[in-house]
């Protein structure tokens, strides 16, 4: 994990959306280490960090992470004291939380609200705002922010959720101190979508984001090792159901990673999939299995305890997260949040 290029990464959406960064840490920073990202995001000093729960907030609060942390998770009134616990900001997007959390007067402490503009997942209906509106002329209203749903085309889905977020604010009594709408792709378009802060996620962590707009610097590297090698004969087959059949006679190395680490069982079955061994591509063969993975050396060299790149760059290749991604029929944010805990993460 290349904790310079998160922080790098943090700067361009920084430059090109001119304006604070909220990071989103959620799901242990998109699988890369929370509490090892926003040590690390601090040279940039962010407005604060967005986590989905009030666990992930307590971890990094535990770490000695001292700014605001905003829980996107929707809140309810029962872990209202943990959130007070732990110095955690909720989101609200309902009467009843939003009357529960004032009700605790100072001891609560800010909120954000959320306003749905067409995501229709959680917040309040951006054309539902005045009959809330008494409620919220509160000094506890600290934010407002929204979401939106394909801030990576280019269809004016982006700039529709935005006029019905700025018409729902106008109908607040006044401006909260901080409105947010933008998340990678959005952030990554430039100041229209700015406001006083982006949460950059997944671009922070090496994934393009949409095309047209920069792509960030590589994060990770998952790589595994050999265990096992062997020669299969022509016609013989790999792994479950014998789902690859040697087309001649090759070798086989068995890499020590598997679905249970986050590896999609039918990675190797479109033909696609490599991983870089030795200097060369090795198509991955075979279902992958729940602890490990089978990759087709050929005449290629290959020994128990050489290291397989699935994600990086080694010898002059890459397989990028993007790819990989592609391969595994799935988007970067899934594959990230998927790598698991058997998996070290090694930090340069």
């Amino acid at each position: 994990m290349n904790l310079a290029a998160v922080v790098e990464n943090a700067r361009t959406v920084a430059r090109v959306a001119g304006t604070r960064l909220l990071p989103v840490v959620k799901a242990n920073a998109y699988g890369v280490g929370a509490v090892a990202v926003s040590r690390a995001l601090e040279t940039v000093d962010p407005w604060g960090y967005g986590v989905a729960t009030v666990e992930e907030g307590a971890d990094l609060r535990a770490a000695g992470i001292a700014r605001p942390i905003l829980v996107f998770m929707p809140a309810r009134p029962d872990l209202f004291a943990a959130y007070q616990a732990h110095r955690l900001t909720p989101a609200l997007g309902d009467r009843a939380s939003i009357h529960a959390w004032i009700a605790r007067g100072a001891g609560g402490g800010a909120f954000h609200l959320e306003i749905d503009t067409g995501m229709s997942r959680s917040g309040v209906r951006w054309d539902e705002i005045e009959p809330i509106a008494d409620l919220l002329d509160t000094p506890y209203l600290e934010g407002c922010y929204t979401h939106f749903h394909s801030a990576d085309r280019r269809d004016g889905s982006a700039e529709a959720q935005l006029e019905r977020f700025k018409a729902a604010v106008g109908r607040l009594a006044r401006r909260p101190a901080l409105l947010h709408v933008a998340n990678s792709a959005a952030a990554l378009r430039g100041k229209a979508f700015a406001f006083d802060a982006v949460r950059p996620g997944i671009s922070l962590y090496g994934a393009s984001v949409g095309e047209g707009l920069p792509s960030g610097k590589p994060v990770i590297a998952l790589r595994a090792r050999v265990v096992s090698v062997r020669r299969v004969r022509r016609g013989e087959s790999v792994s479950y159901n014998a789902s690859w059949t040697a087309p001649r006679d090759t070798t086989v190395a068995t890499l020590a990673i598997g679905y249970a680490d986050g590896v999609r069982r039918s990675l190797g079955l479109k033909g696609e999939a490599t991983v870089l061994l030795n200097a060369a591509r090795c198509p991955v063969v075979g279902l992958v299995t729940m602890d490990l993975t089978m990759v087709d050396v050929g005449d290629g060299r290959a020994a128990v305890g050489d290291v397989a790149t699935l994600v990086g760059e080694v010898d002059g290749l890459a397989n990028t997260l993007d790819q990989f991604a592609a391969w595994s029929g799935t988007l970067q944010h899934e594959l990230l949040t998927g790598l698991g805990p058997r998996l070290p993460r090694i930090y340069d």
